[in-house]
């Protein structure tokens, strides 16, 4: 069963998102980092999960498009709100440049569009997952 559910706070409640192959690029990347990263980046996801703001741009900022990244330094999760108090991860990457690159933007826009479709055909989570 996938593991769809990052953090689950009173306000928020925040999921990795999986492409139609059944693959969470963040939730791979997230398994990869150490251990100290994992820790700053849960840190931020229980912020945002139990508050439901985090107002530090260094920490959390709007890119645009409806898209979002939580900054753990050095690294980046893009995400999105949808209906319901959902986060949705879409794609996390290791910040290299001072501008967000294109390419990482639009894999997020690209993953909030094919979240909404499946969403929408109700294919998107597994039979037994318990839709929160």
């Amino acid at each position: 069963m996938k593991e769809y559910l990052a953090y689950k706070g009173e306000k928020f409640t925040i999921e990795w998102y999986f492409n139609q192959k059944g693959e969470s690029q963040p939730l791979e990347f997230f398994n990869n980092l150490s251990t100290g990263e994992q820790q700053k980046f849960f840190h931020l996801l229980k912020r945002m999960g139990d508050f439901g703001f985090i107002s530090d741009k260094t920490k959390f900022r709007n890119e645009d498009d409806g898209i979002y990244a939580f900054k753990p330094q050095p690294n980046r999760f893009l995400s999105f709100f949808f209906e319901g108090n959902k986060i949705i991860i879409t794609n996390a990457f290791v910040k290299k440049n001072q501008k967000l690159k294109k390419q990482d933007k639009d894999c997020a826009v690209n993953a909030k569009m094919d979240y909404t479709k499946r969403i929408k055909e109700a294919s998107y989570y597994e039979e037994d997952y318990e839709y929160i």
